[in-house]
């Protein structure tokens, strides 16, 4: 062997044994979404963030396109198909109780206020009873203030609504409707585009964004409702075996990265595609109105029983006093800054 070999050799061996030379860990990473929608956008800022504050130890690998459709998402990340995702909880009905607090109506108009509170609200609260068991709970968030739209008439009653056919997204909306006795039909975001297009469907419940982000031209009015008719519960994950397999400095970093600080995240990049979104919205000529207090008063009517419901569901799934943590959950939105 060339003494010069022999050399780079030695190098090599001393930078080994004294630890100078590390793995780099790199997840990957699956977006069900589109690459410029918020959602994929925020989680790519994320692992950059992740990037920069391990100093490069820890990076991401994104994948040009989901590994599973968003139903499947949880599941996936769970068995490994991929590292970091996100999906919506009420995509698989039925199987989240405690996170439906976060998708009821009247909660508030920004999506920041009621992403940071229900991170708060899930820390003390829902994690402890591992509902979302299987997985690395990075964090948990909410999109804007859930507002119907349609392209065919205003939408100024319980009545008008029932009769149009609306897709929507699961969890309590999904409750909600039935209860209202709205002809909805439960789909994911993406497929929104195709249903209204084809006249399948002739509307959709959506927050601002979703009009600009799914291209939705279509839409011609909306009605939007004081605090959102809905909302939307959001897990944002990671495998645990890869959580796991990380040097305590990484998952410390993990660690410092998620909660609030990803709640934030979300919140404020989805606050930020809602208002570019009315913008928008008024070049495409949607015309907006405010649900009445009779329409207001029809929906609170049939959530009361619905959150009755719901926190005798949530008690068996061993949260105390659910109707308490509701009021705790409203009271902390005010407070978020």
């Amino acid at each position: 062997m060339k003494l010069r070999h022999v050399f780079a050799a030695a190098l090599s061996t001393t930078a080994l044994s004294s630890g100078l030379v590390s793995a780099q860990t790199v997840f990957t990473v699956s977006s069900w979404l589109p690459p410029t929608h918020t959602l994929s956008t925020v989680q790519k800022n994320w692992c950059d963030l992740l990037e920069k504050e391990s100093t490069g130890r820890m990076k991401c690998n994104i994948l040009p396109k989901g590994v599973v459709s968003a139903p499947g998402t949880f599941d996936a990340v769970r068995d490994g198909l991929a590292d970091i995702s996100y999906t919506v909880d009420g995509y698989t009905p039925g199987r989240f109780i405690n996170t439906q607090v976060a998708e009821f109506p009247f909660l508030g108009d920004s999506a920041t206020a009621t992403s940071v509170a229900y991170q708060r609200i899930y820390s003390k609260h829902f994690a402890p009873l591992g509902e979302h068991r299987g997985v690395k709970v990075l964090g948990v968030f909410t999109h804007g203030p859930g507002i119907i739209f349609n392209s065919k008439k205003p939408v100024a009653s319980a009545a008008d609504a029932a009769s149009l056919k609306f897709r929507i997204g699961g969890g309590n909306i999904n409750e909600l409707s039935k209860a209202m006795g709205w002809n909805t039909t439960l789909k994911a975001a993406p497929e929104s585009f195709e249903l209204m297009s084809t006249g399948v469907m002739d509307g959709t419940f959506f927050p601002d964004e979703s009009i600009a982000s799914f291209k939705l031209s279509m839409v011609k009015h909306a009605t939007t409702v004081p605090g959102g008719l809905y909302n939307t519960s959001f897990v944002f994950m990671m495998n645990p075996g890869k959580y796991n397999a990380l040097a305590p400095q990484d998952k410390a970093v993990v660690d410092k990265l998620s909660g609030e600080v990803a709640a934030r995240m979300f919140g404020e990049g989805w606050d930020k595609v809602d208002a570019a979104s009315r913008e928008l919205q008024k070049t495409q000529g949607v015309a907006r109105i405010m649900a009445n207090p009779a329409f207001v008063k029809a929906v609170a009517d049939k959530q009361d029983y619905l959150e009755t419901k719901w926190a005798a569901s949530a008690q068996v799934k061993g949260l105390k006093d659910p109707k308490m943590v509701l009021a705790e959950f409203r009271a902390e939105i005010g407070k978020v800054k």
